[in-house]
């Protein structure tokens, strides 16, 4: 069976928040300022280069939710054409200009700014990038490693998360140039990655996600379903402060 991949998502506004500002990229298919009210999957051929993005629209700022829209289906837009590292940073170097335009365009939307992290996968790479704290893990049997890295100044003493972000697409009134981490790591039929927004990371600790996230005896796309909602649930159950935004991708073969 030819190589595949599969990515199981989902988008919801959390249980303080009014309304959701993420939004979501999977290949050409984008979710953007939405709730899903169950898991999507959605497969692909491993081959043309596949985009799986999440991006946080800034909080406090108007516009959050158009900046983050902007930003998913321009991802979903260059998708095909995201082949290695340097086009990857030119994408979201594109991306911040654009969130920047729409932004002096429109009063309303003064400052208006996305965090983004996610994925370009290749037959045999995976790209990983952010700008912000959302965030990327591989997961692997000895539990979840962080491939992104955050953009958030220095924890305080005693604390595990913060909402300051030191770079954003957009966020301030001039055009500022951002420094996207990017990188590249060798793909496999079998690796796991989690893509997904603060929501999900900050009220529920690495430790319980990879608990979550444990090897299924049976991995399948119902699989991959059940293991999105259970960690949308662990998000609930621990306040769901924040949107809450989450993609599992699978390589299956």
């Amino acid at each position: 069976m030819a190589a595949y991949i599969a990515v199981s998502a989902l988008s919801h506004e959390g249980r303080v928040r009014e309304h959701n500002e993420d939004s979501l990229t999977v290949g050409p298919w984008t979710l953007c300022a939405t709730v899903t009210t169950n898991p999507q999957s959605l497969l692909f051929p491993l081959g043309p280069p596949c985009v799986v993005a999440v991006a946080d629209g800034l909080g406090g700022h108007p516009g959050g939710e158009v900046a983050s829209a902007l930003v998913a289906r321009r991802l979903a837009a260059a998708g095909p054409g995201l082949t290695d590292e340097e086009s990857v940073r030119d994408a979201l170097q594109t991306c911040n200009r654009a969130v920047f335009a729409a932004a002096a365009d429109d009063p309303g939307l003064a400052a208006m700014g996305t965090t983004v992290a996610g994925l370009v996968l290749l037959p045999e790479q995976a790209i990983s990038f952010n700008v912000g704290d959302s965030r990327v893990y591989r997961v692997a049997d000895d539990g979840l490693h962080r491939v992104s890295v955050d953009d958030s100044p220095p924890l305080a003493p005693g604390r595990r998360t913060t909402s300051l972000v030191t770079q954003t697409l957009g966020g301030s009134l001039g055009l500022t140039f951002v420094e996207p981490h990017v990188r590249s790591a060798p793909l496999a039929v079998g690796d796991r990655y989690l893509v997904c927004s603060d929501g999900l990371t900050d009220p529920v600790p690495d430790e319980e996600l990879s608990a979550l996230l444990a090897r299924p005896e049976e991995e399948s796309e119902r699989a991959d379903g059940q293991a999105v909602f259970d960690l949308w649930k662990a998000a609930i159950e621990a306040g769901g402060p924040d949107n809450i935004t989450l993609a599992l991708v699978r390589i299956g073969g």
